[in-house]
């Protein structure tokens, strides 16, 4: 079966860094875009990034641009997420998906979600 299994989170301070990543079986990994969500208590899931099957970055929240980076290694079926400059307000589950383009815009394919992984950033 589809399977999503983030890892990497954790808790830093303000500044720090953290890589997550993303396990997926299930399904041929390299013909999907592929994007981290992330949700914070209160709030709705967002969009951080998108990758193409070919591995370029979509859709990259304005909150998060110029620190994070989305990144897709097709050979070992992950995606990844290096979070730089870490901020109080990324404190969030995050998700990767499967996703789709429509136009200029991103959309998760929906029904398959790992666990997420928990990112706590606080003095």
């Amino acid at each position: 079966q589809v399977q999503l299994v983030e890892s990497g989170g954790g808790s830093v301070q303000p500044g720090g860094s953290l890589r997550l990543s993303c396990a997926v079986s299930g399904f041929t990994f390299s013909t999907y875009p592929m994007s981290w969500y992330r949700q914070a208590p209160g709030k709705e899931r967002e969009l951080v990034a998108a990758v193409t099957s070919g591995g370029v970055s979509t859709n990259v929240a304005d909150s998060v641009k110029g620190r994070f980076t989305i990144s897709r290694d097709n050979a070992k079926n992950t995606v990844y997420l290096q979070m730089n400059s870490l901020k109080p307000e990324d404190t969030a589950v995050y998700y990767c998906n499967a996703g789709y383009y429509r136009g200029y815009f991103y959309y998760s394919l929906g029904g398959y979600w790992g666990q997420g992984t928990q990112v706590t950033v606080s003095s």
